[in-house]
């Protein structure tokens, strides 16, 4: 029997929630698919940690996560600690020593699910967009002097590199080219940063030839948002800078109906240190503790997770148990407007699972 080591990070707010019942959901994928077998190891590391410790996990955090091979992560933030605090102490300080530079999150509107846009239905929005998760625009350089003097200076610098640049979009072009349209849009800023992204444009060009079977093109990303909502239709996979794409991410959350179904691959391709997988709601401390926080999110993202670590089959299972499951108006969370409960939907997913006769 197959063995995967998985490291489980709960995080803060409603992450610790979802990751237990993700954790549910994977146990019983095992337990259906009966070839594989998860050793899951729990690690208490964020903002809690950081008020007993000074730090939101040691300092030898990412080297102790390389023997793994997924990570499931829940969220980071919380109230009282400065946000740039929680999220480059734990998440990013995970993501860049492990190279995961690729932020893969797909959207599309899932059965029982309304989107607000008027009239679009599930085949018209089916997305990827493909984040560049290890520089650009958070790629932590920069710096403050002369703080509380009126000369005070702040700089973030939007870093590019050709190696960088060209690993994301040969990842984005070969993700388009292994879906049915084969179509990618890369979004872009040239006309206004005319250094950075005009390389990133050429960058595109250039990995382009390389793929002729796919149908590319080229769109602002003020104008992308447009798009995606006048035309949605129009879109398949897209490729977006580090804080391009975090940006219009959320927004293809929303227009599929809730940020709370939205799943997230923070993947290093090469598989040279272990890939993160997490929903993108964010720690959520407004309804933490309730009972009512959103698991689909966690449980596409335990999806994403299970096709990476090569169990197809499970996979594709719990995509059907959480399909049959949402279909079912009754087991909405109230972030898509029902009053069911983690647990009530999580025990929905699980049940399905079981009664899986594929």
């Amino acid at each position: 029997m197959r063995t995967h080591r998985i490291a489980a990070l709960g995080g803060d707010g409603i992450g610790p929630e979802v990751v237990e019942a993700g954790l549910e959901a994977l146990a019983v994928c095992a337990e259906r698919d009966g070839s594989f077998a998860l050793d899951v190891e729990r690690f208490d590391w964020g903002s809690e940690y950081y008020r007993k410790h000074g730090l939101m996990m040691p300092a030898d955090g990412a080297d102790r996560l390389r023997g793994f091979d997924a990570i499931l992560f829940g969220a980071v933030g919380a109230p009282g600690i400065p946000d740039h605090i929680t999220l480059w102490g734990l998440r990013l300080s995970i993501c860049q020593p492990l190279d995961q530079y690729a932020n893969v999150r797909p959207t599309r509107i899932l059965p029982g699910i309304t989107s607000p846009l008027r009239a679009v239905s599930g085949p018209q929005l089916d997305w990827v967009i493909v984040r560049e998760n290890s520089e650009g625009e958070y790629a932590g350089v920069g710096g403050r002097v002369h703080q509380g003097m009126a000369i005070e200076t702040a700089t973030d610098v939007s870093m590019m590199t050709r190696a960088g640049v060209a690993r994301i979009m040969r990842f984005a072009f070969g993700l388009a080219r292994s879906r049915p349209r084969k179509l990618l849009t890369v979004v872009t800023k040239s006309n206004a940063q005319r250094h950075a992204m005009v390389m990133w444009d050429e960058i595109a060009a250039e990995v382009a030839t390389e793929f002729p079977d796919v149908t590319w093109d080229k769109m602002l990303v003020d104008a992308m948002t447009m798009r995606m909502v006048m035309r949605p239709q129009s879109i398949d996979t897209i490729v977006a800078t580090n804080l391009h794409a975090d940006i219009l991410s959320d927004l293809a959350a929303a227009l599929a109906g809730s940020i709370g179904i939205a799943p997230t691959a923070n993947l290093n391709p090469e598989r040279t240190a272990p890939s993160m997988f997490e929903p993108i709601h964010g720690s959520a401390f407004d309804i933490a503790g309730k009972g009512i926080a959103n698991p689909i999110g966690t449980f596409w993202t335990c999806v994403m997770l299970l096709e990476h670590i090569g169990e197809k089959p499970a996979a594709a299972r719990l995509m059907r148990a959480i399909e049959r499951v949402t279909a079912d108006k009754s087991l909405h969370t109230p972030d898509l407007g029902g009053r069911a409960t983690t647990v009530q939907v999580t025990a929905a997913v699980c049940a399905a699972l079981r009664a899986a006769n594929d």
